[in-house]
């Protein structure tokens, strides 16, 4: 008895998720007709006017602590509480900023999430 051929068998998981999109029972996707859409268009813009201004805020605001202390060590010697100082403070305060920058882009994301069903929703009916 011969081994089943690999090329035979889709390998790929079927999670059951909302959005696992592969084609079943043979049917192709469409998928020039739904990068088309004017949803899916507005689903994109969206994402991008917030992922954009996201990623440019972080790059500058972490970025912007190695200038301060590369340039301006003075200020950052600053003591605010007993021995901690505006370095410590400002290099602190990058995990608060990385922390609400996730919690905003989980709470933008449930959002999408929602636009994205609605276009699939869209084509699964036709």
């Amino acid at each position: 008895m011969s081994a089943p051929d690999p090329s035979d068998q889709d390998l790929t998981p079927e999670s059951a998720s909302p959005t696992d999109t592969a084609p079943k029972d043979g049917d192709p996707v469409d998928w020039e007709a739904i990068a088309a859409d004017a949803d899916f268009k507005k689903l994109l813009t969206d994402k991008a006017r917030f992922v954009i201004p996201a990623t440019l805020f972080f790059i500058i605001y972490y970025f912007a602590f190695l200038v301060l202390v590369g340039w301006f060590p003075r200020l950052m010697e600053i003591e605010v509480f007993g021995r901690v100082n505006i370095a410590y403070l400002f290099a602190l305060s990058q995990f608060f900023m990385a922390w609400i920058l996730a919690f905003l882009y989980v709470a933008a994301a449930a959002g999408w999430d929602r636009q994205a069903a609605a276009v699939l929703a869209k084509f699964n009916q036709k």
